[in-house]
């Protein structure tokens, strides 16, 4: 990495590339990352400035087929981009790719893996599936920011082409997640015209709610076309305000709705039909509302039209268009080796997302612990997201026999389902306990999977980790802590 001459501060070059199911974007930038606590036994790295170097044009993203991402030319995109900025490969330090809607699948994140080497000098790949997508959405247009600067839950909505990802947030950290099968490009039609070319399947259940039975080729009205408009709009509001959801929501909803056992106070849209949510657009005609080839600016009409309705309190997001991703922050962090706990056939283990299941203090009790462990993890796993985690938390309040117990055993039981030999249970803590922790863990799970357990390490929900093999005569072993950076984060 470019180090400046303070131990304490790095400059890096990142590449942030953003492929999603429609459009390709990438973007180039430099950070500073400081150690803002130097005097301090656990080193506090933060992002303290980014530059934007170089932005690149939107590509729409190369596909093989419908889903299959053609690997070889997006990394043709990449390079040609490198040399618009007068850059090569060996001057990105970081990048960050991240690959969301249907194009997320694993199979297009090795692609992208095998076809980015050499292109930077340490890649993170995560496929977003919906719940991870909800959450990046949520950082990106700003709304996590907003909840933890005005203390209120905050309810970020993301409007895509074919789906809508839900993200709630509470003093900036995720408590909850959905998504629904609604987007602007469900109904495709010919540019400025009234003729319908594509109709998707989500779509096709709104339209038997509404009654109609529309096929390709048919002609349809304004009027006929803000009742499909409304009745996806009412469902999108009905996910994020009521437990008492219709037949119609639940079908279109992909993942468990959301619990609401808590306020919903501010709700912000974002994504490709936001900026028509928050403009005074009126549908006029349907050549009018098909200037896109879809129904994406009248989805946005019906969606402030439905929410005024439902009294929702509605915020702009600080970004409305998805904030692309700019890269990936990163530093090193060298871990005492008698504070440690590791399995030496467990590593090396790369890109592991982090996952912080405990907003505040951590719950004293084993099952409220496992709970709260299992609604964090279950967010990035269960829609393929993340293969593993890495579960970061403070350690326990008072580091006691009993704590640690306590603290054991709500991790074995919170994490039952989610490892195994090949998936090792792995926890960084703030605080000086990896070594107890992780022999007790070694005592209650025996052979049924590796532990790795580190401290002294400060990350984040939503960071990366490398953990490489033990060094040193095994007294070291050398961690990486990756961030994600958004262009709209403050400084």
């Amino acid at each position: 990495m470019n180090k400046s001459e303070n131990v304490n501060c790095q400059s890096i070059i990142s590449v942030g590339i953003d492929i999603g199911t429609t459009t390709t974007q990438l973007v180039i930038s430099r950070m500073t990352i400081r150690n803002t606590a130097p005097g301090s036994s656990v080193p506090r790295m933060e992002i303290t400035d980014k530059e934007v170097l170089h932005r690149s044009k939107i590509y729409f993203t190369p596909l093989l087929d419908h889903h299959i991402i053609d690997a070889a030319a997006v990394s043709g995109i990449v390079e040609e981009e490198y040399r618009t900025a007068g850059l090569t490969p060996g001057d990105i330090d970081t990048g960050a790719v991240i690959i969301t809607g249907e194009t997320a699948k694993k199979e297009n994140a090795r692609k992208i893996v095998e076809s980015m080497a050499g292109l930077a000098g340490d890649f993170v790949v995560a496929t977003a599936g919906v719940n991870l997508e909800s959450i990046l959405a949520g950082k990106g247009s700003g709304a996590a920011q907003y909840s933890k600067e005005k203390r209120r839950v905050t309810v970020n909505v993301d409007v895509g082409g074919g789906t809508a990802n839900i993200g709630v947030f509470k003093e900036g950290r995720v408590i909850d997640t959905a998504c629904i099968n609604i987007g602007g490009h469900l109904i495709e039609l010919e540019p400025c015209t009234d003729k319908i070319i594509y109709i998707a399947d989500p779509a096709r259940i709104v339209l038997r709610e509404c009654g109609f039975q529309w096929q390709v080729g048919d002609r349809v009205g304004i009027e006929e076309l803000k009742t499909v408009a409304r009745h996806m709009a009412g469902s999108i509001v009905e996910a994020v305000t009521s437990t008492d959801i219709s037949d119609m929501t639940r079908e279109l909803l992909m993942t468990p709705q959301l619990k609401l056992d808590y306020p919903v106070e501010i709700v912000m849209f974002s994504g490709g039909v936001a900026d028509y949510v928050y403009s005074d657009f009126q549908p006029i005609s349907v050549a009018q509302v098909s200037r896109y080839g879809d129904i994406g600016p009248l989805l946005g009409w019906a969606i402030r039209e439905e929410s005024a309705r439902a009294g929702i309190s509605l915020e702009r997001p600080g970004e409305t268009i998805r904030a692309t991703v700019i890269g990936a922050g990163a530093h090193s962090v060298d871990i005492s080796g008698s504070t440690i706990t590791v399995e030496d056939t467990a590593l090396p283990i790369r890109n592991v997302t982090v996952v912080s299941p405990f907003s505040r203090e951590m719950p004293q009790s084993p099952a409220e612990i496992a709970d709260q462990i299992k609604r964090a993890v279950h967010r990035v796993i269960s829609d393929g997201s993340a293969e593993s985690v890495a579960l970061a938390m403070e350690g326990p309040k008072t580091i006691s026999f009993q704590a640690i117990q306590d603290l054991a055993e709500g991790l074995v039981q919170g994490m039952a389902g989610f490892i195994s030999k090949e998936r090792p249970l792995i926890v960084v803590l703030r605080k000086d306990c990896a070594k107890v922790l992780g022999q007790t863990l070694q005592l209650k799970l025996g052979h049924a999977a590796d532990v790795i357990c580190v401290d002294q390490v400060e990350v984040g929900e939503g960071d990366f980790i490398d953990i490489g093999k033990p060094i040193m005569g095994g007294r070291v072993v050398p961690v990486v802590v990756k961030t994600l950076v958004f262009e709209n984060l403050k400084i």
